[in-house]
């Protein structure tokens, strides 16, 4: 069992389900979003998802956008993605997924990429535009090196897509809550309870919500059903507006759903 899958596993042994905090590195810099990712757990965040900015982020919405730009604009480079992973380990024992479109990974090397993230003490990659049936590079090295692999699940996948993108992730399955692109919204999509019980059907063990979750509610109304609840505009935007001392306050509400 990996550290993910370990910690989800306790936080389910405990009454609940785990807390996902997502925050992009280098934003507003980078030493700023390793504190940042570092007040995630130490406010209750079980699992961090360090995101790599990229110039075309297909999924996420304007918030995460914005601050990924900006990241980019200030010299943000791949190899500092390793150095904020290994800097965030050496001083939290939560597992750190890296979230990365794949362009990035395959111009860098996938072997590389992999040792790499290993070396910085990662967990493994959340993969948005990768699908499983196209990942035999990743897959490859995900198995020699034991890092996790999560694949993302929608409302309109298929069945089979479904079932592919389970027996495919190590880890969790990401379910989407509601077709579109990231950001916080007032109510989390009904389909995601859906997709969390056919994702069971298709053998999931461990699936975990993302897109549109934003409050200590929605958090709770999420692990009722869900293993764990992914939260990421909502810790940007406060990241954005009052820094790292909002983040944590942030973290700490949201965590306050986990509560069983």
């Amino acid at each position: 069992m990996s550290l993910v899958e370990s910690t989800i596993a306790a936080r389910k042994a405990a009454g609940s389900g785990a807390l996902i905090g997502y925050l992009p590195a280098g934003f507003p810099d980078l030493q700023s979003s390793i504190d940042a990712a570092v007040a995630l757990a130490e406010n209750g965040v079980d699992i961090i998802e360090l995101g790599i900015p990229y110039s075309d982020p297909v999924m996420d919405g304007l918030v995460i956008q914005h601050a990924t730009q900006q990241a980019l604009e200030g010299g943000f480079r791949l190899g500092h993605a390793f150095e904020a992973v290994a800097a965030i380990t050496s001083r939290v024992d939560a597992p750190v997924l890296v979230m990365t479109y794949f362009n990035p990974v395959f111009q860098y090397g996938v072997e590389r990429f992999a040792d790499d993230l290993v070396a910085a003490g990662g967990a493994g990659l959340i993969t948005p535009d990768l699908v499983a049936d196209e990942a035999d590079p990743w897959l490859a090295a995900s198995d020699r090196t034991g890092l996790d692999r999560v694949f993302l699940a929608a409302p309109s996948s298929s069945e089979a897509r479904l079932e592919l993108a389970v027996q495919k992730s190590r880890g969790f399955v990401y379910a989407v809550s509601t077709m579109g692109i990231t950001g916080a919204r007032a109510d989390v999509d009904t389909a995601a309870r859906g997709l969390v019980s056919r994702l069971r059907s298709a053998g999931a063990t461990s699936a975990c919500v993302g897109v549109g979750i934003s409050n200590a509610g929605q958090v709770r109304e999420v692990l009722r059903y869900a293993d764990g609840a992914i939260v990421g505009s909502a810790l940007v935007t406060a990241l954005a507006d009052g820094g790292v001392s909002a983040v944590a306050r942030t973290a700490a509400a949201l965590a306050a759903g986990t509560l069983a």
